[in-house]
């Protein structure tokens, strides 16, 4: 009775020797493009640990969830409108950052309108000054954006950490959430300066 023997390396073989070929290829940025398209699961869980031991920069493109969770620090997410957002950990981080923005933005439009809509009234009369408790805000923004700027810088530290994505989940959750409200507010505090200069230079 005779026994073939095939020669030639499997299909997850020869993908595994040339995911080790690539990662041994002297380099600081890697992109790879939907990089688990037909992997074995061995295949698979090599490419999460190259990825996690290289030393350089990933950029990678995938609609594997699981992969993304697996692999990344950050994610970048088209949202359309020409609009990238970009968000701290996987793709399920992400998901909770969009819908904790989402749930933040609704009612602060809702109370923007209603702030701005009566200061609106104050340009079409051309009048370029500003009433006493409108300059007392305009004068105060500038310590309260110093202070949000630091704020942001603190919890950015915490999450840029080696060690952030190690504590529980609950923990990194709520810095994250944090995080995504600091971002936030510095944008509307930033946005509110602007409006209060224009009104106050008769733009």
């Amino acid at each position: 009775t005779s026994c073939f023997t095939p020669n030639g390396r499997s299909g997850g073989e020869r993908n595994r020797l040339l995911l080790a070929r690539l990662f041994l290829k002297p380099s600081n940025l890697l992109i790879l493009d939907e990089p688990t398209n037909d992997l074995d699961v061995e295949t698979l869980e090599l490419l999460e640990e190259l990825i996690d031991g290289y030393q350089g920069t990933v950029l990678l493109v995938s609609h594997d969830r699981q992969f993304v969770d697996n692999t990344v620090t950050e994610c970048w997410i088209f949202e359309g409108g020409g609009k990238i957002g970009r968000y701290i950990g996987g793709y399920h981080d992400a998901r909770a950052q969009q819908e904790q923005h989402l749930a933040t933005k609704q009612p602060m439009a809702k109370k923007n309108e209603e702030v701005i809509a009566p200061k609106a009234e104050i340009v079409k009369r051309g009048s370029s000054k500003l009433s006493y408790k409108l300059q007392r805000e305009l004068e105060q923004l500038p310590g309260q954006l110093e202070d949000l700027e630091a704020k942001l810088e603190a919890l950015q530290a915490q999450v840029a950490d080696a060690a952030f994505f190690s504590q529980p989940h609950e923990q990194t959750q709520k810095v994250l959430a944090d995080l995504s409200q600091a971002e936030q507010e510095l944008e509307q505090a930033f946005e509110r300066w602007e409006y209060l200069e224009g009104l106050k230079n008769g733009a």
